[in-house]
This record gives C-alpha cells, sequence and structure tokens, in this order.
C-alpha cells in the first residue's frame, strides 16, 4: 500500500461520512459555509476540512456544528443502515428528569425519526425549529399537554395527535400530570 504524501493522513470512511453530512445538512438550510463556520465558532478553513472528510474532529466540534445546524449531534454520526427489526424496551426516568429517546430512524424520500418524549408536571420545553420543511407529529400515550406552533397551539391528551410545521417556533407545556408522547420527525432529504 501506497503510504499517502507527506503530511496528509488517509481519509477514513467515517470522517468522510461525517464531512458529507456535514455538508448536506448545511446547504439544506441554505447557508454558507462562512456563515455555518462563524455560527460554529470554527475558521472557514477547518470547516471545509471536515466537510471534505480531511479532519478528526472533537465531540465538542461536532456538538457546535450540530447547535448551528441545529440538529441531533446523533444526526452527524449515524450510519444510514437497516439491520432489520428493532426493539427499544421501555426505560425508567427519574421523578422531574425530562427524557428525550431516540426509538428509530427510517430512510425515503423524507428522513423520519421517531422520538419518545417525557416531560414532568408543570414544564414547558421550547422546541429548536427543526430543518426547512419538516413535519412534527406528536402522539399522546398519557397526560396532558399544551403544545405546537408558538402562534396556535393545542390541549392534547391521551390518544391525541397533532402534525405541524416543526420549523417554526414551538413548545410543549404540561399541567399538572406527567406527559408521555411519541414525537415523529419528517425532513425533506434534499438530493
Amino acid at each position: 500500500m501506497t503510504p499517502p504524501p507527506s503530511g496528509r493522513r488517509p481519509v477514513s470512511s467515517t470522517a468522510a461520512a461525517v464531512g458529507a453530512k456535514i455538508r448536506l445538512r448545511r446547504q439544506q438550510r441554505g447557508m454558507s459555509a462562512a456563515e455555518m463556520a462563524r455560527r460554529a465558532g470554527l475558521s472557514k478553513a477547518t470547516l471545509s476540512q471536515l466537510e471534505a472528510g480531511n479532519g478528526n474532529p472533537t465531540i465538542d466540534t461536532l456538538d457546535a456544528i450540530a447547535i448551528a445546524l441545529r440538529i441531533p449531534i446523533a444526526d452527524l454520526l449515524a450510519r444510514d443502515a437497516d439491520t432489520g427489526p428493532v426493539f427499544r424496551p421501555g426505560t425508567d426516568i427519574e421523578p422531574g428528569e425530562v427524557s428525550r429517546e431516540l426509538l428509530r430512524r427510517i430512510s425515503s424520500g423524507n428522513s423520519l425519526e421517531i422520538w419518545r418524549l417525557r416531560i414532568p408536571p408543570e414544564t414547558e420545553l421550547p422546541g429548536v425549529p427543526h430543518a426547512t420543511g419538516t413535519i412534527e407529529h406528536l402522539l399522546i400515550a398519557t397526560g396532558h399537554v399544551t403544545a405546537g406552533p408558538v402562534d396556535a397551539p393545542q390541549d392534547l391528551g391521551p390518544g391525541d395527535m397533532l402534525a405541524f410545521a416543526g420549523d417554526a417556533p414551538h413548545f410543549y407545556r404540561t399541567g399538572a400530570e406527567e406527559v408521555d408522547m411519541t414525537v415523529v420527525f419528517a425532513s425533506p432529504i434534499s438530493t
């Protein structure tokens, strides 16, 4: 095997995949490399190297990029593969704790993510706007919640489902009881 030119490391498949995802998500948001670098607190040269798959970013760097892109950090690291049936057993949480769990990621013409969201009583949780064109779906299992776009919230109870534009400001507010809901994000995939 021929060694890489001096001073250059070979591009790993992981670095290349992460770089491609950073570039794709940035372009989906119509964000320039300069704007993305500014929002993430990076130099434009560093971002360019990462997008080219030539970097070895720290978790802190990936976290800054994910925050700038308004996506979970896992979106930059997840491998797209369907390995068959997936079982996610239920989990316990401490009283007063907010819990978010990614239950399933499904690829197609849309990127679908299924999350479980449990919110303690008397809690208001702001929703961060997602990628342009994202539709958020809420399915309430237990409890009552006021949720949805800040300008048109809905009161929801067990069995209720609400779909709304997730790319605008939204929130979730509980009353006297804990809420357990399933949240599905459907985001368009740009080609």
